[in-house]
């Protein structure tokens, strides 16, 4: 069943920040450059507009070919504060960013990669 896009509000983020809290937390797995390599998760370029599920040669779970989801920072503002709980079944092992502020920055940043 397709994961509706939340109705939550995003606050403004700050695309530097977001570079660093990106560095720390999701290097490790994703990379976010045009043409990058998968890692452990899929290439992030671009997420903003697309498809869950859909990077060519990753092994995505079921839950996440399958939520429906055009992410958004609607979906990555929620789906970030905890993702197991958000698409129950995704292969993402990460706990989640709490604060709101990281959230955002981090978001501002993903926007920046396209």
């Amino acid at each position: 069943m397709p994961i509706p896009e939340p109705d939550v509000s995003v606050a403004p983020g700050n695309v530097d920040k977001g570079a660093k809290i990106f560095k720390t937390k999701c290097a490790q797995c994703h990379n976010a450059e045009q043409g990058g390599k998968n890692g452990q998760g899929p290439n992030l370029w671009s997420i903003i507009g697309r498809e869950s599920g859909q990077v060519a040669g990753f092994a995505y779970s079921a839950a996440n070919k399958n939520s429906g989801i055009i992410w958004s920072d609607k979906h990555l503002e929620v789906y970030l504060q905890d993702p197991k709980k958000y698409m129950p079944g995704t292969k993402m092992v990460f706990a989640g960013l709490k604060k709101s502020e990281d959230r955002a920055d981090l978001i501002a940043f993903l926007n920046s990669k396209k």
